[in-house]
C-alpha cells in the first residue's frame, strides 16, 4: 500500500540531504519518481541541501496541481512511482489533499519532508493539513542545535541579529545573519521565547556563561 509520509524538524537538521537520499535509494531499487519543491534557498526548479548536494525538481507554485501533472504525465506514457516533496510547509492546503489523492487512488508513494512552524512558532497551513492527513509523521533524528547546546525546536527569523516575531510569512532566507537582512536561527523553546538570539546574547551576557556550547540560563 501506498503511503503519505511527513519527515518534519526545525531548519538546519537534514531535510533536504534526507529527501536527495530517499529519491537515490528508490533509484537505485529500479523505481521511478519526480522531485518536487518551492522556494528552494538555491532558487527554482532545485532541490539542494546545506551540504552541497542538489537535483533537479518541479517547481511547486500557487497555482501548481499535482493531480493533473501526474495524470498528465501518466498518460503520455510516463512512470510515476513515488514523489519527493520538499519545503512542503510552503504547500497549500489543497495541494496537499491532491497529494494525497495521488496515494488513495493512483498508489504513488509521497514522501513530504518540510518544517511545522514559522518564526512565529504557528504551522504553516501546508504542515497543518500534512499533520491531518499523513498516513505517518517523522520527527528527523539529526538534531539541531540552539547556540546555547540544547536541541532546536523553534525556527527565529531575525535582521540584525534582533529576533522579530512580526511580518510576512514566507521570507526565503538562510542560515547566515546579514545585516538588516531577514536571516535565520534555530533555537530552543526557552531562548525563542526569550527572544534571546546568539548574537544578542554575545552582547549581553557575561563570556562565564556563555561556553555557546553549554548551557546558558
Amino acid at each position: 500500500m501506498a503511503e503519505l509520509l511527513y519527515f518534519t524538524g526545525t531548519m538546519d537538521c537534514g531535510k533536504s540531504t534526507l529527501a536527495l537520499q530517499m529519491d537515490h535509494n528508490h533509484k537505485a531499487r529500479g523505481r521511478l519518481g519526480r522531485i518536487f519543491t518551492s522556494h528552494d534557498r538555491a532558487g527554482e526548479s532545485v532541490l539542494s541541501s546545506r551540504l552541497g548536494l542538489s537535483a533537479d525538481a518541479v517547481e511547486v507554485r500557487a497555482e501548481f496541481d499535482f493531480w493533473d501533472y501526474v495524470v498528465n504525465e501518466l498518460t503520455q506514457g510516463g512512470r510515476i512511482d513515488y514523489a519527493v516533496c520538499d519545503e512542503a510547509q510552503f504547500y497549500s492546503p489543497l495541494q496537499i489533499e491532491q497529494l494525497a489523492r495521488l496515494v488513495d487512488e493512483l498508489q504513488i508513494d509521497v514522501f513530504c519532508f518540510g518544517i511545522l512552524t514559522d518564526f512565529r512558532a504557528t504551522l504553516f497551513p501546508g504542515s497543518a493539513r500534512l499533520v491531518e492527513l499523513a498516513d505517518r509523521m517523522e520527527l528527523l533524528q539529526v538534531e539541531a542545535l540552539c547556540w546555547c547546546g540544547e536541541r532546536a525546536t523553534h525556527n527565529a527569523r531575525t535582521i540584525g541579529g534582533e529576533m522579530v516575531t512580526e511580518g510576512e510569512q514566507l521570507v526565503v532566507g538562510d542560515m547566515v545573519t546579514r545585516d538588516l537582512e531577514p536571516a535565520y536561527e534555530v533555537l530552543c523553546r526557552r531562548h525563542h521565547r526569550r527572544r534571546l538570539t546568539q548574537a544578542r546574547a554575545r552582547a549581553t551576557l557575561s563570556p562565564e556563561v556563555l561556553p555557546f556550547g553549554g548551557a546558558a540560563s
